[in-house]
């Protein structure tokens, strides 16, 4: 599917057939069909990225919006959370989120769930340090 162009909104740069792609993650298929990012619904100063989703047989497209700096916000949540060990948060590597373990037990999930899509998940980090080296020289 492409990204949906509208009045409203305007796709600056799309990844059209994502599903595709993320269908990596999910073996029964992924319902994100495509991602994009452009000016934001809210704020035309904003930008903003867009999930675009089918959620019925009628291809009833259904998407929501991250501003740029949330998308990075989730990405550091995930990246802090790899760190949080099991067993006590004297050493709870807070990043600039000021983040809290909210359930001690379930952190071992979110280390599995790491370990068990390690290939595919590193794949996307190794890319995605090469951009930030790239940007931030």
């Amino acid at each position: 599917m492409k990204s949906p162009k509208k009045k409203s909104y305007q796709p600056i740069i799309s990844v059209n057939d994502y599903d595709r792609m993320d269908s990596t993650f999910y073996p029964v298929g992924s319902y994100v069909k495509s991602i994009s990012i452009g000016k934001s619904l809210d704020d035309d100063n904003q930008i903003s990225l867009k999930v675009f989703q089918n959620t019925d047989t009628n291809s009833n497209t259904h998407n929501y919006e991250l501003p740029v700096h949330r998308n990075l916000d989730l990405s550091i949540l995930f990246l802090s959370s790899l760190l949080a060990k099991e067993k006590g948060t004297e050493h709870f590597p807070k990043s600039i989120l000021g983040e809290e373990i909210e359930s001690q037990p379930e952190i071992h999930d979110i280390n599995k769930y790491y370990k068990e899509n390690k290939m595919l998940i590193d794949l996307r980090l190794k890319e995605l340090k090469r951009l930030i080296i790239e940007v931030i020289k």
